[in-house]
């Protein structure tokens, strides 16, 4: 699988993104993109906390999305949760923001 790192960037903040060639999609870390739109201060927390209540409303979104490694702010690569474009979508619609409207 040929992947390609980039950073994309949305209201001046950073999202980091990696286009998989063979799939011929782009993924978006979901972190960086809930950060954006909710402001929140630990968008991780946030995060994890979507992320429980979705499972637990029986939502396959959670569980369905990836993890791929990506680079951090220290220069490292860690996985990092990911969603495609079609993932990120459902996820957008299931944060309360009106950035997400």
């Amino acid at each position: 699988m040929k992947q390609q790192n980039a950073i994309q960037i949305f209201e001046d903040k950073k999202v980091r993104t990696l286009w998989d060639a063979e799939q011929e999609k782009w993924y978006f870390s979901i972190v960086d993109t809930i950060e954006i739109l909710t402001a929140s201060p630990n968008p991780r927390k946030y995060w994890s906390v979507l992320k429980t209540r979705l499972k637990q409303e029986g939502s396959q979104l959670a569980t369905n999305c990836s993890q791929l490694k990506m680079q951090s702010a220290d220069g490292k690569f860690y996985k990092t949760d990911v969603a495609d474009t079609e993932q990120l979508f459902r996820l957008i619609q299931s944060i309360p923001s009106p950035k997400a409207s």
